[in-house]
Order: structure tokens, then sequence, then C-alpha cells
């Protein structure tokens, strides 16, 4: 798996990518969404840069052994402790933990992989307040 400065947009895009693969498909709904949010805007990437990210981050799984399906999500928790790990900025933080759960949404229903690597950014990033922050806004 590559390594990313801490902070740095492709480190975010990652967390990001882990989302869009985390149900075992990229749905064409997915991608509408990364282009309709401007997700690549946001991170500070152009569009074919986050597209290239993700590839490239399909890849690393693929080489690295950590793609297995069967689990509910597509990394093991030490690596998605890395990933999480890359993202220190608290307003970072807030940004990728909303684009992942607008991805995870896009097709009405969140899916257990999906729903794990949500959980894992809550946690790892000590956002149980801010969730309960934003529930209450709605």
């Amino acid at each position: 798996m590559r390594n990313y400065l801490v902070n740095s947009p492709q480190a975010a895009a990652r967390i990001i990518a882990l989302t869009v693969v985390a149900d075992g498909d990229i749905a064409d709904a997915e991608i509408e969404c990364l282009d309709r949010l401007a997700v690549h805007e946001q991170l500070g990437l152009e569009r074919l840069e986050l597209l290239a990210l993700l590839d490239t981050f399909c890849e690393d799984l693929l080489s690295s052994g950590q793609l297995n399906w069967a689990d509910v999500c597509p990394v093991d928790e030490r690596t998605l402790a890395d990933l999480m790990g890359e993202i220190q900025d608290p307003e970072l933080r807030l940004k990728v933990l909303r684009l992942c759960v607008e991805l995870a949404e896009v097709d009405a229903q969140v899916d257990d992989g999906e729903s794990a690597v949500i959980v894992a950014a809550v946690e790892h990033w000590g956002l149980h307040r801010e969730m309960f922050r934003s529930s209450a806004r709605n």
C-alpha cells in the first residue's frame, strides 16, 4: 500500500476511494456523486487525478492481498487505522467524513462495508460528538 503525506489530498481521496469500493462495486451512481459533489475540487485535485487515485487504490488492494470481499471491509484493521492516521487535520476529517456519508447514501442504502469505513473514521478520529451535532441539526 502506498504512503501519502499526512493531510494530503491523496490521503483524503484514498479514504473516499475506500468508501466507493467498500460495497464490492464501483457504481455509476457513485461516480456521478463524486462529480456532483466536485469531490476532486473539495480535496484539491483534478478530476482525472481523483479517478486515477481510485484505480491506483484498487491496484494496491489487489496486489497487497488486502482485497477480500468475504469480509465486511476490503482492508484489515491495521491498514484501516493506517489510512485514517494519514488524516490529522480536524477540518479535513469532517470534510472527508461528510463526503463518505454522502457517497455511502447515494444508492439509498448503506452497505456493511461502507458502514465499516464510516464507523472507523468516527472512531479513529474521535468524531462521536460531531455525528450527534449533525443529527441534531437535521
